[in-house]
């Protein structure tokens, strides 16, 4: 039966409740609204579209969340609901400043926060993971960036690779699960997507929805 077609993948996915100058982020109600938007517009037959949760937009505050997420994950599959196939985790976040969307190639082991994070921390030059070394560490995705970016790009969708997640919540997350990817042999990306006002909200879930059949197709 494994021969047939592509194997299963399936996708969870986390977004970002509202910051300090961030109002409303878009990645809650992105997150919040893609399953009942992915069902609606049919799922690709290899995908299944798992867990989507929305974490604090805090560091160390937001670990027990991220890890109880990741964690979920790895019990399915141990439990034989996701046996098959493969295990991707994708993260949104926000990049005020932007006007397109990012994929995310990297995450480096050092947390320093332009301004506190929502439960009051503002770590500075600190490594993310002490275990792993110097502040200068970088963990990699796994995934094929630029094909995912060139597939989304023929799609019509304005999207960059991107080496830089910033030092803030959102690169502290990947780190931890990009670390978290490679042990448990899974994989992990991040994606930065702009404000609403800047892409509007219809154009940004359909990107969503595309990225994660991009993410089907790609075995």
């Amino acid at each position: 039966m494994g021969s047939e077609g592509p194997s299963i993948v399936t996708v969870h996915v986390t977004g970002f409740k509202k910051f300090h100058g961030v109002a409303e982020n878009p990645t809650e109600k992105l997150v919040t609204n893609i399953k009942s938007f992915i069902e609606k517009r049919g799922l690709p037959k290899n995908l299944v579209l798992g867990s989507c949760e929305i974490l604090e937009t805090a560091g160390q505050g937001a670990l027990g969340t991220l890890y109880k997420v990741l964690e979920s994950a790895i019990a399915d599959r141990e439990n034989g609901s996701s046996a098959q196939g493969q295990i991707i985790w994708v993260h949104f976040g926000v990049n005020s400043g932007a006007s397109r969307f990012a994929l995310e190639n990297q995450a480096v082991n050092e947390a320093t926060f332009r301004c506190p994070d929502e439960l009051g921390w503002k770590p500075q030059r600190v490594p993310i993971v002490p275990s792993d070394g110097s502040i200068s560490r970088t963990r990699e995705t796994t995934l094929p960036v630029k094909e995912l970016t060139k597939s989304l790009r023929k799609t019509g969708y304005d999207v960059m690779p991107s080496d830089d997640a910033g030092r803030f919540v959102c690169n502290y997350v990947y780190y931890h699960s990009l670390r978290f990817a490679e042990q448990h042999g899974i994989k992990s990306l991040f994606v930065h997507v702009p404000l609403f006002s800047t892409v509007d909200e219809e154009v940004q879930i359909h990107f969503v929805a595309s990225l994660v059949e991009a993410l089907a197709s790609l075995n």
